[in-house]
């Protein structure tokens, strides 16, 4: 009940700011909250699976793609799912392949599937747009008769997809295939011994991940209005595992706390000096010192034993 109150206070907070916040902070706070949704969905499989991939950008431009071309000639209320169902079942093709590895492996064939990915969209550059990317039209925009391209809207359809993402994220985590996900985690060999399939878990845990990767790139692209190749890099399958280690692996906050924090931290540093990237790779480089769990492992295992 604790756990509960405290995310649903999270998502009270996140409502009731949006009264005092600058334009510029709003779009930067809606912003944050779609790309927590991506780090969401890492973690599922990273933080409470123990699979170590690099190829989540593929699930995520998977559903940006998915629903950026499905809007020329679908409403976006369709093309949004599209894109949810497009990151799943790339995460569900990937997984069938790559989850017959274990360990290092893994995670090289996982950066290989995203980097075959990102060179399959600049080879059909004529209909992906290649490098360059495109934009989406403002009418192609319209959400169930929401402008996301102005910043009231876009705000409250970012925090609606974040709330319903974060609770069902705790519902996970807390039910009896979440424990069994965590046991994987911990002692594959002690579960398959109590009767589960280490395969199938891990194949429903990455599919899971696939679909929060796919709704955030699908909100992406509907919210910010633009779709690009530099989305599919492998910049952006790192940049989710950062934010988890930030923010605490196996926590349900951990992503959207890490993804807060290191976006804030880019944008100040960069506005006092050019080596932002040396800024955050000193903060990393204190966390992984001081508070190796990141930030809620780390209160976690100094006293608040309930966060999930």
């Amino acid at each position: 009940m604790k756990a509960l109150a405290l995310h649903l206070a999270l998502i009270g907070a996140l409502l009731a700011v949006q009264v005092v916040l600058p334009p510029y902070h709003y779009t930067n706070v809606a912003r944050v909250m779609v790309l927590a949704v991506y780090a969401m969905g890492y973690n599922i499989a990273f933080g409470y699976t123990g699979l170590l991939s690099l190829g989540h950008a593929l699930f995520f431009a998977a559903g940006m793609y998915a629903t950026g071309l499905a809007v020329h000639s679908a409403p976006a209320l369709l093309a949004l799912p599209l894109g949810m169902l497009a990151g799943a079942a790339m995460a569900l093709a990937v997984g069938l392949l790559a989850l017959r590895t274990a360990g290092v492996a893994f995670m090289i064939v996982t950066l290989m599937f995203a980097q075959a990915g990102y060179l399959t969209i600049l080879y059909y550059g004529p209909v992906t747009g290649g490098d360059e990317g495109f934009v989406l039209a403002r009418e192609a925009r319209m959400l169930a008769g929401l402008d996301l391209s102005a910043d009231g809207p876009r705000y409250l359809t970012a925090l609606a997809i974040f709330g319903v993402a974060l609770l069902a994220n705790l519902a996970l985590v807390r039910s009896g295939f979440g424990r069994v996900m965590v046991a994987m985690r911990e002692n594959e060999e002690r579960s398959r011994m109590l009767g589960y399939d280490p395969f199938r878990t891990k194949l429903i845990a990455l599919t899971l991940s696939g679909l929060y990767s796919g709704t955030a790139g699908a909100a992406y692209a509907l919210m910010f209005g633009y779709v690009g190749a530099s989305f599919a890099a492998i910049q952006y399958s790192i940049l989710p595992l950062l934010w988890v280690l930030l923010g605490g692996a196996g926590t349900v906050l951990g992503p959207f706390f890490g993804a807060l924090l290191m976006f804030y931290l880019i944008d100040l540093s960069s506005s006092v000096t050019d080596a932002s990237n040396l800024v955050v790779g000193v903060a990393l480089l204190v966390l992984v010192l001081f508070a190796p769990k990141g930030i809620l492992g780390t209160i976690r295992e100094r006293g608040a034993r309930w966060l999930p």
